[in-house]
């Protein structure tokens, strides 16, 4: 059967072909929370094997596909790094916001100054921007870290 123009559809019927689609909305949702609880089931049978639970992701973009991200020379998208392919991420015992709490405790400092003393206190990093996270650090932990001045923080 071949399918009716639109614009030979009446906006009554149109209304009434939403109102019938919207109205399956909430049988749709509380299937899908049926289903996560079953997954959520399932999942909590695997970990009591001692399976891990593996989510595999869909195929990704068909080959062919426009808007591909263009990538450099390296391979990798984004900002190309001179520290090659054996470069690891740094491990620390504690996380930045608790290793800037021991810096700044009892003083004020300006950012430079912490990030540079944060380091000296043995905290490591490959960031070549550390500068930048440790200021977005103390901005978004305004509970840890009080602004005394322009620049200038310390341990709240």
């Amino acid at each position: 059967m071949a399918k009716p123009k639109l614009s030979r559809i009446s906006t009554v019927d149109l209304r009434r072909e939403l109102e019938r689609r919207h109205s399956r909305v909430g049988a749709i949702q509380s299937r899908r929370a049926q289903l996560a609880a079953e997954l959520a089931s399932l999942d909590a049978e695997l970990n009591a094997f001692g399976e891990p639970v593996v989510v595999k992701r869909g195929p990704g973009r068909p080959p062919g596909s426009k808007n591909k991200k263009k990538r450099g020379k390296t391979g990798r998208r984004g900002r190309r790094s001179n520290r090659g392919a054996a470069a690891t991420r740094a491990q620390n015992t504690m996380t930045l916001t608790e290793a800037l709490q021991g810096v700044l405790r009892g003083k004020t400092m300006g950012v430079t100054e912490v990030s540079k003393a944060v380091q000296k206190a043995g905290y490591k990093t490959n960031a070549a921007n550390f500068r930048t996270i440790v200021n977005q650090t103390l901005i978004k932990n305004s509970k840890m870290f009080r602004k005394v001045d322009r620049g200038l923080y310390t341990a709240a």
